[in-house]
C-alpha cells in the first residue's frame, strides 16, 4: 500500500499553506499584463499609462471589498499583513490618544499585533491581554469585563495561524459596538477560507493579504469602515496616497493578483472548505488510528478548513519535522520559527511544554490531493513509532507509569 501510495504523489509535498501558499495561475494570468504593457504608476494622472494602472487599482478595490461585505472606497493598499496590522493599530492608538490610552487583544495574536501593542505599552499605553481557552477561543465575558472608560481599540484575529481556531467574532463585534470601541480583526488567515463579513461583525479595521489566499506575496490591503468613519493617523508619510493614510507608489500588478485571488475564493470558498475539511479529518483519523497518544491542539468545530495542528507525546517535533524531510509542514507559527521556545500559542492554550514542542501543524491547500494527505499520514505514523521506539520514556509511560510524578535522580 505504502509502495503503491508513493508513486501516485510528486516529491517534495507541500502542506505549509497557512505560512504561504503558492501563486494560483489563473492569478497569475491576470497579473502579466501589469508588469508588460499596462505597466503604469497609478498616481501619474496625466497620460493613459497611469489611468490605465488608476481604473485596474480601483477595481481591485471594490473585488477585494466584496469578499467581506466591504466598499471599494473602504480598502486601503499596504504591503502585507504585518503593515496593515501596525497601521491600524498604532494609527487608532495616536488618532485617538486624547480620548483614551486602553487597549485590549488577545494573548494568542500575531507577532505583528502583540509587538505593535508592547510598542505602545512603551509608550504610555496600558494594553489588556485576554486569555484564551484550552481551544484557543476568547470568552466573551472576559471581553466585556476588560472594557473601560479609557478604552479605545480591540484587535482580536479572525482565525489564528497555529491552531486554526476561529474567534467569536460576531459577538465580540457586537461588544464593542455597544460600548463604542473600534474593533480591528486580523483577518490574514481566515479571509477566502470561512466566511467574514464586517457588516455583520461590526469590525472597523480588518487586515488582509494575498499570499495566504493563492495571490502575491508584498501586497496586503486594510480595510477602513466609513460609516461610522474611522480615522488613523499614517504611519509611513510621503505623497499622501491612499487617501493620506499611507503613502507609496501602490504596487499595481500585486494588487490585481491580489483581487483574483479574492474573486476565485468568493466562488470557490464554499466548495474548496469542504473538500479541505474532508481532507483534514482523513488525515487525523489516519493518524490518530495509527498513533497512541496524540492531541489535536485547537478547537475542532469551530476550525480553519485546511488546519490540523497535532502534538506527539514522546516525539519531539523538530526531530519527526526532519524525519519527513520531504514533507513541507511547520512546528509552528513560521513567522517565530527561529525560536527554541515552544509556541506562545500552545502555552497560552495550556499545553504542557512538552507537548508544546512536539506539535507539528499540517496546512492542508488548494493544491493538495487525498492521496498526497494518506502518504503523509502513513508517513508520519510510520516515522512516529520509530522515533519512539527509541524513547524510553514513552515504554515506561506504555506500562503505565506517570512521568510527572517520577523524581529523577542526578548521576554523580
Amino acid at each position: 500500500m505504502k509502495e503503491s501510495l508513493s508513486t501516485m504523489v510528486k516529491l517534495p509535498i507541500y502542506m505549509d499553506n497557512h505560512a504561504t501558499t503558492p501563486v494560483d495561475p489563473r492569478v497569475l494570468d491576470a497579473m502579466l499584463p501589469f508588469f508588460k504593457e499596462t505597466f503604469g504608476n497609478a498616481s501619474s494622472r496625466n497620460h493613459v499609462f497611469g489611468w490605465r494602472a488608476e481604473e485596474a487599482v480601483e477595481r481591485s478595490r471594490e473585488a477585494i471589498g466584496r469578499l467581506i461585505g466591504a466598499s471599494g472606497k473602504e480598502i486601503l493598499f499596504t504591503s502585507g499583513a504585518t503593515e496593515s496590522d501596525n497601521l491600524a493599530i498604532k494609527g487608532v492608538a495616536e488618532f485617538y490618544r486624547e480620548k483614551g490610552n486602553h487597549l485590549i487583544t488577545g494573548k494568542i495574536e500575531h507577532k505583528a499585533v502583540l509587538d505593535s501593542m508592547k510598542r505602545l505599552e512603551r509608550q504610555g499605553c496600558e494594553v489588556s491581554y485576554l486569555p484564551v481557552g484550552t481551544d484557543g477561543r476568547i470568552d466573551p465575558e472576559d471581553l466585556k469585563k476588560a472594557i473601560g472608560p479609557k478604552t479605545i481599540l480591540v484587535s482580536i484575529m479572525l482565525a489564528n495561524n497555529e491552531i486554526g481556531t476561529i474567534q467569536p467574532v460576531e459577538e465580540i463585534g457586537r461588544i464593542c459596538r455597544e460600548r463604542g470601541v473600534l474593533f480591528h480583526c486580523d483577518a490574514v488567515q481566515g479571509v477566502g477560507k470561512v466566511p467574514f463579513d464586517v457588516e455583520k461583525a461590526n469590525v472597523d479595521l480588518a487586515s488582509l493579504t494575498a499570499h495566504k489566499i493563492y495571490g502575491p506575496k508584498g501586497v496586503g490591503a486594510l480595510y477602513v469602515r466609513r460609516k461610522p468613519r474611522v480615522r488613523l493617523a499614517e504611519q509611513i508619510d510621503g505623497g499622501g496616497h491612499e487617501r493620506g493614510m499611507r503613502s507609496g507608489t501602490l504596487n499595481v500588478p500585486g494588487i490585481v493578483g491580489f483581487a483574483r485571488a479574492c474573486e476565485i475564493a468568493e466562488a470557490e470558498m464554499a466548495a474548496e472548505g469542504a473538500r479541505l475539511t474532508a481532507m483534514r479529518e482523513r488525515m487525523r483519523k489516519k493518524i490518530t488510528e495509527g498513533l497512541d497518544l496524540v492531541t489535536l491542539n485547537g478547537s475542532l468545530t469551530h476550525r480553519l478548513p485546511g488546519n490540523l495542528n497535532l502534538s506527539f507525546s514522546y516525539v519531539e517535533g523538530e526531530a519527526l519535522m526532519m524525519a519527513i524531510k520531504d514533507v513541507a509542514v511547520s512546528s509552528g507559527s513560521a513567522c517565530t520559527s527561529a525560536s527554541l521556545e515552544p509556541s506562545y500559542v500552545l502555552r497560552a492554550c495550556g499545553v504542557p511544554e512538552d507537548l508544546a514542542h512536539s506539535s507539528i501543524r499540517f496546512g492542508l491547500g488548494r493544491f493538495n490531493t487525498d492521496e498526497e494527505a494518506d502518504y503523509v499520514a502513513d508517513l508520519v505514523v510510520a516515522k512516529a513509532r520509530k522515533l519512539r521506539e527509541m524513547s524510553p520514556l514513552y515504554e515506561m509511560a506504555k506500562e503505565g507509569m506517570d512521568l510527572h510524578k517520577v523524581a529523577w535522580g542526578q548521576a554523580h
